[in-house]
């Protein structure tokens, strides 16, 4: 993470924070989440309204005793490479404080790790900056977007995410409008009063902004498609007897929870596809973490079962419907959703067929479940002869990284799902 924007605050400036109780929410790569405050007294100044995106140095607002004189301390925070501590003797608490100031730095001064932030890295490019010479003023020594205005002599007005957006498709150049938020920024309703109200044929076009967990999606899955050789075969399953199984244990188990104990088994017979690609080599991963994408309102998150090739079925069942539920109800932990070895993705129930899924890094495969539904299969009978039935069918596509798992294994591994999940009693 090294961005967060502000969705809303629970105490209005002016009003009263008292430490340990909810202060702000925040969406951040992953989730939203609500921040509690580490200090008590006055919200003297908000300086991220909602819909501000900071990085994880930036000042958000200032806490203190009512009445007291934050002047110094704003402008030490707005001034270039300006720290956004508290001035000498004041009391005043600044929320996410930064660093010490920024400037240039020569080649022997850095120990060869430079950290930046995506906003510094599109302003560096944007003003010819060259940023590995910067000296970074936030958190490890991070360049922030300041940073790098400070080193450039250059200046940029405040504008929110979505106000940007408007301005660039309605071709309104910012310079000429007058932000009415706060500092002045920019808003989108300041864009629309300059003129630049956007419509079509249909009426006002609306745009999202790609922030927090829509962006964190998009650059992974495009990491992913870069950097990976995925290559994917599919398979159809019969799941009768899975569904026979069901009865047997009276719907206690769904057909997830078949599939994910299916899976799990056949990482254990086939652990080249439990690996990940280091600069070492392959590590091939001896436990099995198993991740199972879930749906949420924003985007798609994939919680973890650590350990999962150690639960029973009803274990493996009670822990997907339990970090299913977290994370629908935005209660995951960090640790819920970290360190994945291999990933089930089920669209079925949205009455997709098949389907092929990203692979989620640094896993070396996911599977992708499709609906199941009765269609004719041709069986061959006692007697040694062909005979077309009406069987419940699935179909799975397993997306793999061609560099680390050959297409033979790969196959065989789906096969091996496959055998599970059409004889479960061999699984459980």
């Amino acid at each position: 993470m090294t961005e967060g924007t502000i969705m809303e605050w629970h105490v209005a400036e002016g009003g009263e924070v008292v430490e340990g109780k909810p202060l702000f929410t925040m969406e951040t790569d992953k989730l939203t989440v609500t921040i509690n405050a580490m200090t008590s007294g006055t919200l003297l100044k908000i300086v991220a309204d909602s819909g501000t995106t900071v990085p994880i140095t930036g000042l958000i607002a200032v806490a203190g005793k009512p009445g007291e004189d934050i002047t110094a301390l704003l402008a030490e925070a707005d001034s270039p490479g300006g720290a956004s501590g508290a001035a000498s003797g004041a009391p005043a608490t600044a929320v996410a404080p930064t660093a010490p100031a920024s400037g240039l730095i020569d080649g022997n001064e850095s120990d060869g790790r430079i950290f930046i932030s995506p906003r510094a890295k599109n302003k560096a490019k944007e003003l010819g900056v060259d940023w590995q010479r910067i000296k970074g003023s936030g958190t490890n020594g991070m360049i922030i977007e300041k940073d790098v205005l400070a080193v450039s002599g250059g200046t940029t007005k405040k504008v929110t995410p979505l106000a940007a957006k408007t301005a660039a498709i309605a071709g309104v150049d910012l310079a000429g409008v007058a932000g009415t938020g706060s500092h002045g920024k920019i808003t989108r309703s300041d864009v629309l009063a300059a003129g630049s109200e956007i419509h079509t044929f249909c009426g006002e076009r609306k745009i999202v902004p790609m922030r927090g967990m829509r962006k964190i999606i998009a650059e992974r899955m495009k990491q992913s498609l870069n950097e990976n050789a995925q290559a994917f075969h599919r398979i159809a399953v019969r799941m009768g007897a899975a569904f026979r199984l069901r009865e047997a244990l009276e719907k206690a188990i769904g057909y997830n929870d078949l599939i994910a104990m299916a899976t799990v088994r056949a990482l254990r017979d086939f652990p080249a596809i439990n690996s990940e690609l280091t600069a070492e080599g392959i590590w091939q991963k001896d436990f099995v973490n198993l991740g199972i994408a879930v749906s949420i309102e924003d985007g798609l998150i994939v919680p973890v079962v650590k350990n999962a090739d150690k639960l029973s079925l009803h274990e493996l069942s009670s822990a997907i419907k339990d970090l299913a539920g977290k994370a629908r109800n935005g209660t995951l932990q960090p640790d819920d959703y970290s360190g994945g070895t291999f990933t089930v993705s089920n669209l079925g129930m949205f009455g997709l067929e098949e389907f092929v899924a990203i692979i989620n890094p640094p896993e070396a495969g996911i599977l992708a479940v499709g609906k199941i539904e009765d269609m004719p299969v041709v069986v061959i009978t006692k007697d040694g002869n062909k005979a077309v039935e009406i069987h419940p069918v699935m179909k799975l596509t397993l997306s793999y990284d061609h560099r680390v798992v050959d297409g033979a294994l790969a196959a065989q591994f789906i096969s091996r799902i496959k055998e599970y999940l059409e004889n479960p009693g061999k699984m459980i």
